[in-house]
């Protein structure tokens, strides 16, 4: 008689327990910037280091979590998430360097000898453009490329392969002084955003808390998402595609849609992301983030939502201690845990604690 009301409590228990400790994880994160603007001499101050590096974070989580709508529930392994998240930074970043410069010309141009800004900066003085190139650059990218790919239906690793391509030909392209982005060392110097210093532990503290609402928008707009009938269709898009369009549905809408939508998560985790560390460079690019984008996925538990979340602190937690303690070792700690996780979690963190939950 015990045995089924043991059962029963421990499940009524489990999303109370889940909605607590994520409603204190919120109120936690709302108190950092607050703590952050209290004098230098209080013991309960939060240095500008910390805050930053958790609005990092959180730009990286939001990434992990449009990284796990693709991949979790449609199925597909996207090698290239990188591009999208470093093209919504450069947007943000050509506003920035505009109100640096002012009247007159970025430094890196200036440097270069260039008489004049190039025709694709015209209108990146104004905060409503750079805003729009911060949903548009990843998005049309996004469309294009998914376009192509979903009507040849590929998918896959030949997928996964195209993505990584296409974020490395990304990288090079930039690299390239005279594409207008300031090559490799990017953009940095960032003084003012519409009027505010950039530096200032206001600003700072404003910028933050618009990276915890964006995280939680994104986390209830996948979660709604993923719980509709839409959901349903993608993770049988995931499981079974031909016996989906034997149903009479085509998978390169649902695929294409999805697609987008993650890419245009990326581009605005990645406007956030820029004036809270100070620059963005073409490195931001680099297949080797995208890969650990996946990693975070995998670790945390891919089709969970909540999940690639722990999975984004985990790591980046992790890798800011391995990259000051011992920094030549971090890719190989990172290629052991990909390798551990994939061999003994196969279904991430949360599938450990669903797994010991249950009686």
């Amino acid at each position: 008689m015990n045995q089924p009301l043991l059962v029963t409590a421990a499940r009524k228990a489990g999303p109370r327990l889940t909605l607590t400790l994520g409603t204190l994880v919120v109120l936690g994160l709302l108190a950092l910037p607050l703590l952050s603007l209290l004098p230098a001499d209080n013991p309960w101050q939060v240095s500008a280091y910390t805050l930053t590096l958790v609005g990092k974070i959180l730009c990286y989580a939001i990434v992990a979590l449009a990284l796990d709508l693709v991949w979790g529930y449609a199925g597909l392994l996207s090698l290239g998430h990188g591009l999208f998240f470093a093209l919504g930074g450069y947007a943000m970043g050509m506003y920035l360097m505009r109100q640096a410069a002012g009247d007159g010309l970025p430094a890196f141009m200036s440097f270069l000898s260039w008489s004049e800004l190039p025709w694709y900066w015209a209108g990146t003085q104004h905060f409503a453009w750079a805003l729009c190139l911060v949903v548009l650059a990843p998005g049309l990218l996004a469309l294009v490329f998914g376009w192509f790919a979903f009507r040849s239906r590929i998918k896959g690793v030949y997928f996964s392969i195209m993505t990584q391509a296409l974020t490395f030909a990304g990288m090079l392209l930039f690299f390239r002084n005279e594409t207008g982005f300031g090559g490799n060392n990017g953009f940095t110097s960032f003084r003012t955003l519409l009027g505010f210093d950039i530096a200032a532990p206001g600003t700072r503290a404003v910028l933050f808390l618009l990276t915890v609402a964006l995280l939680l928008g994104s986390l209830l707009l996948c979660w709604r998402l993923t719980h509709s009938k839409f959901g349903r269709l993608l993770t049988a898009l995931r499981d079974a595609e031909n016996r989906l369009m034997f149903c009479g549905y085509d998978p390169r809408g649902f695929k294409l849609l999805v697609w987008v939508l993650s890419a245009v998560l990326c581009g605005l985790a990645g406007a956030l992301y820029v004036p809270q560390v100070g620059i963005i460079n073409p490195s931001e690019m680099s297949p080797t983030n995208s890969i650990e984008a996946a990693v975070w996925v995998a670790l945390g538990g891919r089709g969970t939502l909540i999940g690639p979340l722990l999975g984004a602190g985990l790591v980046n937690g992790m890798k800011s201690w391995f990259t000051v303690a011992f920094p030549e070792f971090w890719l190989f700690f990172l290629g052991a845990l990909f390798i551990l996780v994939t061999l003994y979690l196969p279904k991430g963190v949360v599938g450990l604690l669903k797994k010991r939950s249950q009686p």
